[in-house]
């Protein structure tokens, strides 16, 4: 399929890149300063921030419903150097909303400040916060998804290895948007037929990895880069989304296909004329409320 219409129109209104590389601390400045405005927002009974030991924040969002709900652990996109969970506020609360579940998005500490293994060892925490209860009693404690986007996704998968290696607790599924599994240099077709002129670009995502992994013994790390894990088997169901213009593409789908070979249930579906980022950052594109209602269905689902 052709670019949708209305990704073309939003790629010729942004802003050209500019002229010389960014520091990681430049390049969040200048996504804060452009992230678009989350405009209507679906309703749900509250909203809280968190405390974890250690500092790391949490932000709550608890449906209308009675009695005890599962919970969705979220984890925003950004290359593991830039986000936060502001930039999720439309499909947190539409997939809380929508799905009737508690979402509880993480702000992992970011590299290069922080570089790997931080962000994985953050989520996995609250994961066992929210096994522990800490969500308090509106949450479910033993009914967690985890999901993510683009490095929320990597993050996703990396977490459901870490508890099966580490008999923590049990994830009911994971949820992965153009996620990250493997490196820019993996020879996907994707990395070079989209590499520039559709949002993130390959020269992007190799700044990411610059800034998340200063040591290069770890390259090879399946908690690192999930696409060099050699046993798959026993990872909590997956439902995979990729955008068609996208330089993560190939690589999600390959991993999905990988996940169904080791005997995982997975959901594949490949959102034709979109680009990077159309699901949690680019919420005014039409894809992305379906794609919203698509997570929703897939959690009623999983959680009956």
């Amino acid at each position: 399929m052709s670019l949708d219409p209305a990704v073309r129109e939003m790629l010729a209104q942004s802003p050209e890149a500019p002229d010389r590389p960014m520091t990681a601390v430049e390049l969040r400045a200048a996504f804060a300063a452009s992230r678009p405005s989350p405009g209507a927002v679906a309703p749900v009974a509250s909203v809280t921030e968190h405390r974890l030991p250690g500092g790391l924040r949490v932000r709550l969002y608890l449906p209308e419903a009675a009695g005890p709900v599962p919970v969705f652990l979220w984890i925003h996109g950004g290359g593991w150097t830039i986000g936060s969970v502001d930039e999720n506020e439309v499909a947190s609360r539409a997939v809380c909303a929508a799905a009737s579940v508690a979402v509880a998005a993480v702000e992992y500490r970011l590299a290069p400040e922080h570089p790997y293994p931080t962000a994985p060892e953050d989520c996995y925490a609250v994961l066992e916060w929210l096994a522990a209860g800490g969500a308090g009693p509106a949450v479910d404690p033993a009914a967690i998804a985890v999901g993510g986007e683009s490095a929320g996704g990597n993050l996703s998968t990396v977490v459901s290895l870490m508890t099966r290696d580490r008999g923590g607790p049990p994830i009911a599924a994971q949820v992965l948007i153009c996620p990250v599994f493997g490196h820019p240099d993996d020879g996907f077709a994707s990395y070079a037929d989209f590499a520039t002129g559709y949002g993130m670009t390959a020269d992007a995502m190799r700044f990411f990895f610059a800034q998340y992994v200063p040591d290069p013994s770890v390259s090879d790390d399946a908690y690192l880069l999930p696409s060099r894990a050699s046993d798959l088997s026993g990872l909590p169901p997956a439902l995979v989304l990729t955008a068609e213009y996208d330089v993560l593409r190939d690589e999600g789908e390959a991993f999905a296909a990988r996940l169904a070979d080791a005997g995982v249930a997975v959901d594949v579906h490949r959102y034709a004329g979109q680009i990077h980022g159309f699901y949690g950052l680019y919420t005014d594109l039409p894809a992305s409320p379906r794609s919203h209602a698509e997570v929703a269905a897939y959690l009623r689902g999983i959680f009956g």
